[in-house]
């Protein structure tokens, strides 16, 4: 056991005042999984976490190596000295909105496990819906523009597996965590990753999927703390309306290729429709995510499409 004097991870008395009591306590004394769980549970809510309880298993999980089955079919399982210690670690930084993506350093999109960082957004659910609109029209070639951790890029390449697969981003640091991504996945030769909007050379693709920044600035304040401290502003923030980003890549974008797939914001269809119209799209179409938002505005040159 660790000496009175030393908090969690080697932090002294006046660091512990960033963790609750409870959770101080599970630093110096053996306690049981349930235990552990709900005095972070108590944190975590008290902190206004949306999922305290989740959260909480995810994080315990992690710490013990285990999945959160071995949680619920063990609770009164003694939590280890140094599980502890990490476990709290974890919860201090979730108390404060740190997501917890960032704290396990990876998130499942598709059936792919991807590591993320706050050089990249996390990857959200609705994004499947590129995914899927790849998989309904079989392109063989596909550009991914934007592609920050990879995920659409990788999804793709994985399912579609006869697809030659590129992925561009303005972020160095972004590229470095997709490239890190293909290559822990096996994908680093079926996805090419170029920096910019568009690969050089003038290639054309039969679709280019883009998931740009789309939150407009009168949005930024009523987000979660763990998108607005966290995670990488300039990936999602664009302007007033937050078309600011779309409005000078749809062009380029258009050029590429016969059929356009945008990830969009809430009430930006319509706009984002009469972008594409503009740039020679003569099909226009919106879908629907589970929310029913329009999620996505796909544009097409062929009037058959």
């Amino acid at each position: 056991m660790w000496p009175a004097h030393i908090g969690v991870l080697g932090r002294s008395r006046a660091e512990h005042a960033t963790l609750p009591a409870s959770l101080i306590c599970l630093t110096t004394h053996v306690s049981s999984t349930r235990q552990a769980l709900d005095a972070a549970t108590d944190a975590l809510r008290a902190a206004g976490v949306e999922d305290p309880r989740l959260d909480a298993e995810v994080m315990l999980a992690e710490a013990l190596g285990r999945d959160r089955a071995h949680l619920a079919a063990n609770p009164e399982a003694e939590t280890p000295p140094p599980v502890a210690r990490r476990f709290a670690e974890m919860v201090r930084r979730r108390l404060r909105r740190e997501p917890v993506a960032y704290i396990l350093g990876r998130r499942g999109f598709r059936h792919l496990e991807l590591a993320v960082d706050p050089r990249v957004l996390i990857p959200r659910p609705e994004t499947e819906l590129l995914v899927e609109l790849a998989r309904e029209l079989r392109p063989r070639t596909v550009l991914d523009a934007g592609t920050g951790s990879g995920a659409l890029a990788l999804a793709i390449a994985a399912e579609l597996t006869d697809a030659e697969v590129k992925a561009t981003d303005v972020s160095p640091g972004a590229l470095a965590v997709a490239a890190a991504n293909a290559e822990r996945l096996g994908l680093a030769d079926r996805v090419e990753l170029f920096e910019g909007t568009v690969p050089p050379g003038g290639e054309e693709f039969d679709l280019v999927v883009a998931n740009l920044p789309y939150v407009s600035e009168r949005e930024w304040g009523d987000l979660q703390r763990e998108v607005t401290e966290w995670e990488p502003r300039e990936a999602l923030l664009a302007g007033p309306d937050g078309l600011d980003v779309l409005r000078s890549a749809v062009p380029v974008l258009a050029a590429v290729t016969g059929t356009l797939a945008l990830e969009i914001g809430q009430g930006q269809a319509a706009t984002v429709g009469e972008l594409l119209r503009a740039c020679g799209c003569q099909a226009v179409e919106s879908r629907r995510d589970l929310a029913g938002i329009e999620r996505l505005v796909i544009g097409s040159r062929d009037p058959e499409a």
